[in-house]
């Protein structure tokens, strides 16, 4: 399948441009207490381990705002702070970190963000209009009756076009609910009706099963219609697995193509060797690995090469010894004790030999010719009330 992406404003955050034809970025937010420099480092360093781009922290208060230099000079991806209610605190953490998140619905006045845009225009930093669900503009509400779609496209058009007045653009934009339907109705909304750099989310997704679920699918459909330029996968569980699923989204469309992907079969009681323990511990011991391999786990002869002719590399069980082949062609048989082991020491290799020749992590081209926005940038609507586009999906 190709996607052709929106096309969309290009900013920098950090080192990591974000928009355009830059490729989709995976971010996260630590789940520490700000406060807590050490323990708040030392998640940092495992999310940058597996490949987190950008990394968001929580800023609550003024002890929060005052660990940002150490925290951000013990980083190597870029740092956005996250603010409600107290605008002050954004000005404070606008001169270390690389991005600020404010939420129109609960910054307070208008002076207050122009004091907000102040400090970021000084510092060089982009704006990230976060709006939430659960915390809209009180009229908006009024309006709408409830956090419908409508309600979280128009807080966010509102948003931007306010600080368009003033001449900021230096913005990313996200529109999170916790529905499935909803946020993709709102993102969906918003996107055709501007060309901001979209960061996209389900928020409050839930456990790492079912919040990799809903995000799968809710990410997953705005991705495949060339929406989103940057994610983040919110799960009740260690923003580590945030980070594992956002890449597997990704892979699974074809638009990001990092690390080994794992070809596993379902298992059944034909199985020779423990599928299940071992895909899962390929996946942890090789998470390290930044250059994209398939890598085949297959339980049984039934499956034996052929369903692993696409991989890279795998191993098989069968006949009571196992294995290992290459490009669907048979290396050598491995005694089954010594299996895993030596799938791993081969992937390790494999993997030092592709870097080698200089085929790492692996992006796709972004085409976004043909994907416009149905109102004119320089046309736009004075409120989202007056005409909605028919959303495909329904």
């Amino acid at each position: 399948m190709h996607i052709t992406r929106r096309k969309t404003r290009q900013i920098q955050v950090g080192k990591v441009k974000i928009g355009g034809d830059a490729p989709v970025s995976v971010q996260s937010m630590c789940s520490t207490d700000t406060r807590d420099t050490n323990a708040t480092i030392e998640q940092i360093r495992q999310l940058e381990e597996v490949g987190c781009e950008v990394i968001r922290v929580a800023v609550p208060d003024e002890e929060a705002a005052a660990a940002l230099p150490k925290i951000k000079a013990a980083m190597t991806v870029p740092l956005i702070a996250d603010i409600h209610f107290d605008h002050r605190l954004a000005l404070q953490s606008a001169k270390i970190v690389d991005c600020v998140r404010i939420n129109p619905g609960n910054i307070g006045a208008w002076w207050k963000v122009e004091e907000v845009i102040k400090a970021v225009n000084d510092n060089g930093i982009p704006i990230r209009v976060g709006v939430n669900g659960g915390s809209l503009e009180r009229p908006l509400l009024e309006k709408y009756g409830w956090p419908s779609p409508e309600a979280l496209a128009e807080s966010a058009l509102n948003a931007v076009r306010s600080l368009e007045d003033v001449g900021f653009t230096n913005m990313k934009v996200s529109l999170k609910a916790s529905d499935v339907h909803h946020a993709i109705d709102a993102y969906y909304l918003f996107a055709m009706q501007s060309n901001y750099p979209l960061h996209i989310g389900i928020t409050e997704a839930g456990t790492a099963m079912t919040g990799a679920v809903k995000s799968a699918m809710g990410l997953g459909y705005l991705l495949s219609q060339g929406i989103g330029d940057t994610l983040r996968v919110s799960l009740a569980a260690d923003p580590v697995e945030e980070v594992k699923v956002g890449y597997e989204i990704l892979k699974s469309l074809e638009l990001r193509h990092r690390g080994i992907n794992v070809i596993a079969c379902p298992t059944c009681g034909r199985v020779e060797i423990d599928v299940v323990r071992m895909a899962n511990e390929l996946e942890k011991k090789l998470g390290h690995i930044k250059t994209p391999l398939n890598v085949s786990v297959l339980g049984c002869v039934v499956n034996g090469i052929g369903e692993g002719k696409e991989a890279d590399i795998g191993i098989a069980g069968g006949e009571g010894k196992g294995i290992l082949f290459k490009k669907g062609k048979l290396v050598r048989k491995v005694p089954m004790d010594e299996l895993m082991d030596t799938l791993i020491v081969e992937v390790e290799q494999l993997a030092k030999e592709k870097e080698a020749e200089g085929n790492g992590e692996s992006v796709v081209s972004s085409d976004t010719n043909g994907w416009e926005s149905l109102a004119p940038q320089s046309d736009r609507p004075s409120t989202l009330g007056k005409e909605i586009p028919v959303l495909p999906h329904r």
